[in-house]
């Protein structure tokens, strides 16, 4: 799968930031049963690379994807876990070239007009916005719809519930970014059944 086709697989992609690895399948279970298989594990924690193998082992029917890469380093460390994609809170010619010379489909994140134009100009027509609500949230993708009609986005950084569904009726947005389908109270608990919950709700905000 390409980026934008990975966008296609669920209206919300969880970014998932976990402590241990070892809850890391039956939190993939839960969000996949309830019908949400994109799931990005950041790199924020220790646990991050081996929640990704672990997923990846396990729950064959998730996508799979690292998220805040910020380094060739990191991002050679995620294909090695066996990421599907990759996500970056932000973009550096150095990584967008280790992207390009990888193979690996991306998501460099952008903020502002200029930083859209470098990553198309680095050969990318599908990002992440970031954080999205600072940068304007639903007005600002309209504005760069305009002279950028072309490209898609994940907005992703302060999107709940309540505000996704203004997001996704966008036509430059693929699907949106956020926390809210695995909180970190509810990982703790291992309250599979409330996540599995929250990613049904989630699932039902795109027909």
């Amino acid at each position: 799968m390409n980026a934008r086709e990975i966008l296609a697989v669920s209206p919300v992609m969880p970014v998932i930031v976990l402590e241990r690895a070892q809850d890391a399948v039956a939190l993939a279970r839960a969000l996949v049963a309830g019908g949400i298989r994109l799931l990005e594990v950041t790199l924020r924690t220790p646990a991050g690379l081996e929640s990704i193998r672990a997923i990846r082992a396990a729950v064959p029917e998730a996508v799979v994807g690292a998220g805040t890469v910020t380094t060739a380093q990191e991002l050679q460390a995620a294909i090695e876990a066996g990421a599907q994609f990759g996500v970056s809170p932000g973009a550096t010619p150095a990584l967008l070239a280790a992207v390009r010379e990888s193979g690996l489909p991306f998501l460099p994140g952008t903020m502002t007009p200029s930083d859209v134009m470098a990553a198309r100009e680095a050969g990318f027509d599908t990002m992440k916005l970031f954080p999205a609500q600072q940068a304007g949230g639903v007005a600002m993708l309209k504005a760069l719809a305009g002279p950028l009609p072309e490209l898609r986005f994940c907005p992703t950084g302060g999107i709940d519930a309540q505000s996704a569904p203004a997001y996704l009726a966008l036509p430059n947005v693929g699907c949106v970014g956020g926390s809210w389908l695995a909180p970190a109270a509810l990982v703790a608990a291992g309250d599979w059944a409330a996540i599995e919950s929250l990613a049904r709700q989630a699932r039902a905000l795109r027909a």
